[in-house]
């Protein structure tokens, strides 16, 4: 029996024993434990996979950038080309986020194993980057399924507050995998840093996670629109749909404005703990990340809330000005205690940007295009975390430091040229929401 078939039997059951009727809210504890367990295996592996990739296996800055740009790009083709289309056409959420939790957490294994056979670190770099693109092409069933599940289940107007609530959730599990990584990093300060992926401890945990994150996907329905719908909402005539010149330059500000933000999330890592600048422990990096994570606990109550009041299209520019502000501090500041700050700013930012523009994104969106459409938004946050860093930041930083520069100017310097592409972005954005939108309305 099929992972699908199983879910539907179990599902079935679950209401026949609890008499429940099907409404989001009984289904929301399924999706917020999902997203826990998701954002604690992303906290755990992803932000020292740099640091291990860098300092332990010794790629070059820009080589550490491709972990990301590799998978993401493969993510994003899959989604566009192959699951998107398949989810639309097929109606099935559910089932892609079931089968690419399972067969990425088989692939990341996998990752661990091979990985571990060549003798060169350098070589072994590189097959850690190969495999993690190839488990992408699952994962990416995964990422598809769920952005277009949320706006089955919810409401138009309810899905900024929905995504808050996910993102505080996320945050939780964030902090606990970003401790625990640090902790298994170094093997709790009793064996050699990088003791953690090498060894395994950091592959195992976060395959687990995966696996266990399907459970609660069992009692969520499995999405997708009925028939009837496809039907209305293609009778309802072009005139309803958002003209394509609106949705392209709602892509291009975002492409910015993600491009910015994250070009500095894997290179972050590796600035903090060099020896010429903050030179911080393991176990302090977590602290500095998760300082982030509680930021988008607090942020993620009360972007609902804010949203409500404020307005999708506003928050989404007050979440670039934030997000602005704390790369700006990044490139100036020598100062630990100002990192925090800005590493808080970035959990603050990162909430308000990706509930706003979800939210408004999926106003945007006919509904029986939906996965189509969101695997071109998804394109613009997903690139961003390695593509950008591989084009922006990891060249400028190599570069400076080839010509002589300090390591630590030449991060700094990689964070100046993220902070100008955001700011562009957030240009695009202004002009769309506050000059081209207004003057197409009666």
């Amino acid at each position: 029996m099929s992972p699908g078939n199983i879910a539907n039997t179990v599902l079935r059951k679950y209401r026949e024993i609890t008499g429940r009727a099907r409404r989001p809210e009984h289904f929301f504890w399924g999706i917020s434990s999902f997203q826990m367990l998701a954002m604690f295996r992303r906290g755990m592996f992803y932000a020292f996979l740099s640091i291990y990739l860098r300092h332990f296996l010794g790629l070059s800055v820009t080589e550490t950038t491709l972990f990301a740009t590799g998978p993401m790009i493969a993510n994003i083709l899959f989604q566009t080309f192959v699951w998107g289309p398949f989810s639309d056409r097929r109606q099935l959420r559910r089932t892609l986020i079931v089968w690419g939790e399972c067969l990425g957490g088989a692939g990341t294994l996998g990752v661990w194993w091979v990985h571990t056979w060549p003798a060169d670190r350098h070589a072994a770099g590189y097959v850690i980057i190969a495999g993690l693109t190839l488990v992408e092409v699952f994962w990416s069933m995964s990422n598809i399924g769920w952005s277009a599940l949320i706006s089955d289940l919810y409401r138009e107007e309810r899905r900024s507050t929905v995504q808050g609530r996910l993102s505080s959730v996320g945050g939780v599990g964030r902090m606990l995998g970003i401790w625990l990584g640090g902790l298994l990093y170094d093997g709790m300060g009793l064996k050699y840093a990088g003791w953690g992926f090498y060894a395994g401890a950091l592959f195992f945990v976060a395959s687990g996670a995966m696996f266990i994150s399907v459970v609660p996907m069992l009692f969520v329905p499995e999405g997708g629109i009925r028939k009837s719908s496809v039907q209305v909402s293609a009778a309802a005539g072009a005139s309803d749909r958002t003209p394509v010149g609106v949705f392209g330059i709602f892509l291009a500000g975002m492409t910015l404005i993600n491009f910015g933000r994250n070009s500095i999330a894997v290179i972050l890592s590796q600035y903090l703990v060099i020896g010429d600048g903050f030179a911080v422990s393991s176990r302090e990096l977590s602290y500095i990340f998760n300082t982030q994570s509680v930021a988008m606990i607090v942020a993620g109550l009360a972007i609902g809330w804010i949203c409500r009041r404020m307005g999708d299209d506003n928050v989404l520019m007050l979440g670039g000005a934030l997000s602005l502000a704390s790369l700006s501090v990044l490139a100036i500041t020598g100062d630990i205690k100002m990192v925090y700050v800005a590493s808080f700013l970035r959990g603050v930012s990162e909430v308000a940007i990706l509930s706003s523009a979800y939210a408004f994104a999926s106003a945007l969106m006919p509904p029986d295009m939906r996965a189509r459409l969101f695997s071109l938004f998804n394109a613009t946050f997903f690139l961003s975390w390695g593509l950008a860093g591989t084009l922006i930041a990891g060249p400028i930083a190599d570069l400076l430091i080839a010509s002589g520069s300090t390591q630590v100017f030449a991060y700094r310097m990689s964070f100046v040229s993220a902070a100008a592409v955001t700011l562009a972005g957030l240009l695009v954005c202004g002009f769309l929401i506050y000059i081209f939108m207004p003057r197409r309305r009666p």
